[in-house]
């Protein structure tokens, strides 16, 4: 693909940035309407027990919808202590925790005013770990249709499985740390496939079917 649209995403799922990979040039929707429990402030981490999800808690305006750009993180819990820890417990044995979990810390530590912020400069963290060579911009307004663009906003969802997405989606399996206990679970966080795989996971990226 030369061009895609996605909506913002907490560590996107592996689909996610399958698209990123697959492209030369990808607008991230700032100007859509905010909406719960999608993958705006959601990701998903293979846990010793199983797929565990990690939500970062938003401010709430009530009364009215807000824009993704302008959703503010809410740090009246731990919650940065709670996945730090969370990804640490699911991750240190990996084979390459230690060569990436440094820079990630830092996301952990630091505090950002919005979300979109805080996901722009994480996906950043990705895609330079990741090798990937693609373009990313924010989106300038919202177009409900989009012309120029394959419009991944809304298909990408924790509520759809993979299989339902209607894109001929073909996981690639790769080694996960708890694989004897529960098999090969797709489309986990790019961390699993991150620190799973480490400079394989490019490859990886560009032979998932979209």
């Amino acid at each position: 693909m030369k061009n895609a649209i996605l909506s913002t995403a907490y560590l996107g799922p592996v689909f996610y940035y399958s698209v990123i990979a697959n492209s030369k040039r990808v607008i991230t929707e700032q100007y859509d309407s905010y909406i719960k429990q999608t993958y705006r402030n959601r990701c998903t981490i293979l846990a010793a027990n199983g797929p565990q999800n990690l939500v970062i808690p938003v401010k709430k305006i009530s009364g009215r919808k807000q824009l993704a750009k302008d959703v503010r993180i809410d740090y009246a819990t731990r919650w940065q202590a709670n996945h730090w820890r969370s990804i640490f417990s699911a991750y240190n044995s990996s084979p390459f925790f230690e060569f990436f979990s440094h820079e990630l810390a830092v996301f952990y530590e630091k505090k950002w005013k919005f979300l979109i912020d805080f996901n722009t400069e994480l996906q950043s963290l990705m895609i330079e770990n990741l090798d990937i060579e693609c373009t990313i911009e924010l989106s300038s307004s919202f177009e409900k249709m989009p012309a120029n663009e394959p419009d991944f906003r809304e298909l990408l969802s924790p509520k759809k499985a993979s299989e339902n997405y209607g894109l001929n989606f073909s996981p690639v399996p790769y080694t996960q740390t708890f694989a004897e206990r529960h098999g090969f679970v797709p489309n986990m966080s790019i961390i699993d496939l991150l620190f799973n795989t480490g400079p394989g996971a490019e490859e990886i990226l560009l032979k998932q079917k979209i």
